[in-house]
């Protein structure tokens, strides 16, 4: 029996994305850039993937700027505000943030920006107050990740959009705000407008379209620099011929999830509980991240007494591999390596638990028999090695 449950890391294309993917590279080959009917022809399956993931996220056609990943539209987001000042400023990111937020506020932290990373609470979540407190005159990004890829937490990112808003009514510069809305698009419904951000980054291999794409949301009248200059594509946000191919699966895969959207979150939250119900059956497995304010196909644990070298998340994965079960250490990103968990970390773990935590994430194809296997067999082998965990060999 195979099982997968790592449908945070990466989703399998859907056969009809696999389909219109093949129609555009047979007759959507052209240069959309191009005036004569082979461009426009590739243009218009472009502009009709554009509206398809913009109605995903309840935003205007031209507000939609496509990238080749979600980690790609973080940095245009990162990179593209910071790059407008001659003079370092202030950012403020989350503690959990993904790396590929991060590493960007990283190297502009080396160039002398001020970076300001909030604090959570043992389960991931930033507090408003603390956004409140950390906002001063020099600030120009706020960036905080809507749905946590590795412990699943939710932020209350309407109730942060508002604590910068708040600003304009005293008088105050109000800074741009980001959300990494990676994990949540196509699982939950997001509506920009209503969730107050400037920017939001999505990417199309999450959601069942092909890996290679990504998004990000730009609000009218948010300047951002480019960080690819060439022929001005995309709004002259992304400069280089358009991957017209992959673009049309991205779309029909948003198009897709925004369908079925109501009915699949149902389906993934009581499949969710149902795995969370029986893993915590075992008084070894603890469950990491907010109970209830989490994505809803997510389920993350962590080992409190296991001594983090012997036993460890990524060596979970293996065993669980062997048994033809697939899952993640923490953040697939982080995956390969033994250091502890930056997120884990972050939420007052210590070292040696926060080199335990797993993430078993589900998805379409995730059945209720495939969830109670998975559960059992996760439960046998966190018991042998418990047991064992002074003499077990291999596991570190």
């Amino acid at each position: 029996m195979q099982i997968y449950l790592d449908y945070s890391a990466t989703t399998p294309p859907r056969p009809e994305v696999i389909a219109v993917m093949g129609s555009a590279m047979t007759h959507g080959w052209g240069n959309p850039s191009s005036l004569h009917s082979w461009g426009s022809q590739a243009a218009t399956v472009m502009e009709t993937a554009r509206m398809q993931v913009a109605e995903l996220v309840g935003a205007p056609g031209d507000a939609i700027a496509f990238t080749a990943s979600g980690t790609e539209a973080n940095n245009l987001a990162i990179m593209g505000v910071a790059q407008q000042y001659r003079k370092p400023r202030h950012i403020i990111i989350s503690a959990v943030e993904h790396s590929a937020i991060t590493q960007p506020a990283k190297r502009l932290e080396q160039q002398g920006w001020h970076i300001t990373q909030l604090p959570v609470d043992h389960h991931g979540q930033v507090n408003p107050t603390d956004l409140a407190a950390a906002l001063c005159e020099d600030t120009v990004l706020v960036s905080v990740i809507y749905g946590q890829s590795e412990v699943g937490t939710l932020q209350p990112i309407a109730e942060l959009a508002a604590v910068i808003q708040a600003r304009r009514h005293q008088g105050l510069s109000v800074p741009i705000f980001h959300s990494d809305a990676v994990q949540v698009a196509g699982r939950l419904p997001i509506d920009v407008e209503q969730l107050g951000v400037d920017l939001l980054s999505i990417s199309s291999h999450k959601l069942y379209g092909p890996q290679g794409a990504g998004a990000l949301y730009v609000k009218p009248g948010t300047d951002l620099v480019p960080l690819i200059r060439g022929g001005g594509q995309e709004n002259n946000l992304r400069s280089g011929t358009q991957a017209v191919p992959t673009i049309a699966g991205f779309g029909l895969a948003a198009q897709l999830a925004s369908q079925e959207l109501l009915q699949e979150n149902q389906r993934l939250l009581k499949l969710r509980n149902r795995l969370i119900e029986q893993v915590q059956s075992h008084p070894e497995l603890v469950l990491t991240g907010h109970p209830q304010e989490r994505l809803p196909h997510h389920v993350s644990f962590y080992l409190p007494n296991a001594d983090g070298e012997r036993v460890t998340g990524k060596a979970l994965v293996r065993q669980l591999n062997m048994a033809g079960i697939g899952i993640s250490a923490g953040s697939a990103c982080h995956s390969g390596t033994l250091t502890p968990s930056p997120i884990l970390k972050a939420m007052g773990f210590s070292d040696a638990a926060a080199k335990t935590g797993i993430r078993l994430t589900l998805g379409h194809q995730t059945t209720e028999a495939d969830v109670d296997w998975a559960a059992m067999v996760l439960r046998q082998l966190v018991e042998r090695v418990m047991v064992n965990q002074l003499v077990t060999v291999g596991l570190h």
